[in-house]
């Protein structure tokens, strides 16, 4: 297997070259030279492996064989290994209609731990084996920043710079980030929102000689590792499913996932193309519905941006949506880059109908407004007990609007309610703290504050670089 770019200009690109390339040297992102085909026996062959076994099944297909197995197999083990709960995201029935798959047993309590741990893992594998400086650069709307951190922290060779859009993420979220004191950790607050702090990151990374002179690699769901370790809960789901209600077998399952950056529901995309069974992709997003827009007439277009309860979704520039926007006009490059170029100089997309009609077949799309979103949290937490979390709770409306009455789908439970404490006690309603969030609020932080200029970002990343 080998890593090709989506606009055509770089290729034969291997396993941990693109783990350490991130975004493409043309601007493009990069994507697997061709998808594994699974059959019906080979999936049925993977259902009783736990999510670590699962894991290195599906990684095989993709590593060329570049980190022997048994380093791999120790790597996946360890970067699971500080999960919360055995089954590592646990799939839980929150109605005979809905299912929940739990991604925060992680310890950030954030569905970006599942790809981020073993990210972590696998940059002191590689600043170790090849004596390489790494310089991790990233931005984050909320859980990224915490879960990247808690994953190089501390670590020889390695040192990560997390921007975060000043006063626009979560009380936790940012104590989570600012909290930590590792000499190798930079915190950056951009006054802007995140598609600024996007913006910048993707312009330093497209800046090849700035990149290469100073060692930059991505932690961002641009990183094609991140998405390909993210395909592997939507495996362990659909098995987990299907072993309590066997007569879905028959029947693709549905997904319902709250995404911003389009990094999470492509990978259950990634998956489906492999050959798990996937009914529609249900796309939650929350006011800023850029996505929702597309899947509904074709017209990709930021609009205002809104701060709303579910912040990590606060996203009008979907970084993943070119991965998508490649595989729907049929893998063709020129056609993607022109997309993409356009898209640039005049600030939207429009895909005709036929492309359309490809994108409805397998994408369904809610866009969850403020008042819908703590409802949701209010109503299944007085009829069940469970409290989900305000992006979880955008994927189980989406889920209710866009599901039929005798269909199932699992929905993403992306975040532990405690992260975002904000919203939960405007539905009136007083959570206990995990130990390991209350005690954040005692620790000292660490960040700076920047103007939302390249600049700015620079003239801070230099000397943490360099030092």
């Amino acid at each position: 297997m080998q890593y090709h770019s989506t606009r055509g200009h770089v290729s034969g690109v291997g396993f941990i070259d693109a783990f350490l390339m991130g975004l493409a040297t043309d601007g493009g992102l990069l994507v697997p030279s061709t998808i594994p085909s699974l059959s019906t026996e080979q999936l049925e062959a993977w259902r009783n492996l736990s999510f670590q076994d699962l894991m290195l099944e599906i990684f095989s297909y993709y590593t060329n064989e570049e980190i022997p197995e048994a380093e791999l197999k120790e790597m996946v083990y360890a970067s699971y290994s500080t999960f919360r709960d055995e089954a590592v995201t646990p799939v839980r029935k929150l109605t005979d209609q809905i299912y929940l798959l739990e991604l925060f047993h992680g310890p950030t309590f954030a569905f970006k731990d599942v790809a981020l741990q073993l990210m972590g893992n696998l940059y002191t594998y590689v600043a170790r084996k090849y004596n390489k400086q790494i310089n991790i650069l990233g931005a984050t709307s909320g859980d990224t920043g915490a879960s990247a951190i808690e994953g190089v922290r501390g670590k020889e060779g390695i040192n990560i710079c997390i921007l975060h859009p000043n006063g626009k993420v979560s009380k936790v979220q940012e104590l989570q980030m600012t909290t930590v004191q590792d000499s190798n950790v930079l915190n950056l607050s951009v006054e802007g929102n995140f598609d600024d702090c996007q913006r910048m990151i993707k312009q330093l990374f497209a800046d090849v000689e700035f990149k290469n002179e100073h060692h930059l690699c991505a932690i961002n769901s641009i990183n094609i590792v991140r998405i390909l370790a993210q395909t592997v809960y939507y495996f362990y789901a659909y098995f987990r499913v299907t072993d309590e209600r066997p007569e879905l077998t028959a029947a693709p399952l549905h997904f319902s996932v709250p995404t911003g950056n389009f990094g999470d529901i492509f990978a259950g995309y990634l998956a489906s193309l492999m050959g798990l069974p996937v009914g529609k992709l249900i796309l939650a997003t929350n006011e800023n519905n850029i996505l929702e827009q597309f899947v509904n007439k074709g017209l990709y277009k930021p609009d205002q941006f809104h701060t709303t309860y579910s912040p990590s979704m606060d996203i009008q520039v979907a970084s993943n949506f070119e991965r998508y926007l490649y595989y729907v006009l049929g893998e063709n490059a020129a056609q993607t880059e022109e997309y993409m170029k356009s898209f640039q100089e005049k600030g939207y997309i429009q895909i005709p109908e036929d492309i359309l009609a490809k994108v409805q077949q397998e994408f369904a799309a809610y866009g969850v407004l403020g008042e819908e979103c703590l409802d949701t949290i209010k109503k299944y937490h007085e009829q069940t007990t469970y409290l989900l979390d305000p992006h979880s709770a955008c994927g189980v409306k989406a889920a209710e609007q866009k599901v039929g009455a005798q269909e199932v789908v699992v929905s993403l439970a992306t975040a532990h309610p405690a992260k975002f404490n904000e919203a939960i006690e405007l539905c009136g309603i007083e959570q206990k703290f995990p130990e390991q969030i209350a005690r954040l609020t005692d620790l000292p932080t660490r960040k700076k504050l920047v103007d939302g200029t390249l600049d700015a970002v620079v003239a801070e990343l230099l000397p943490f670089y360099n030092a």
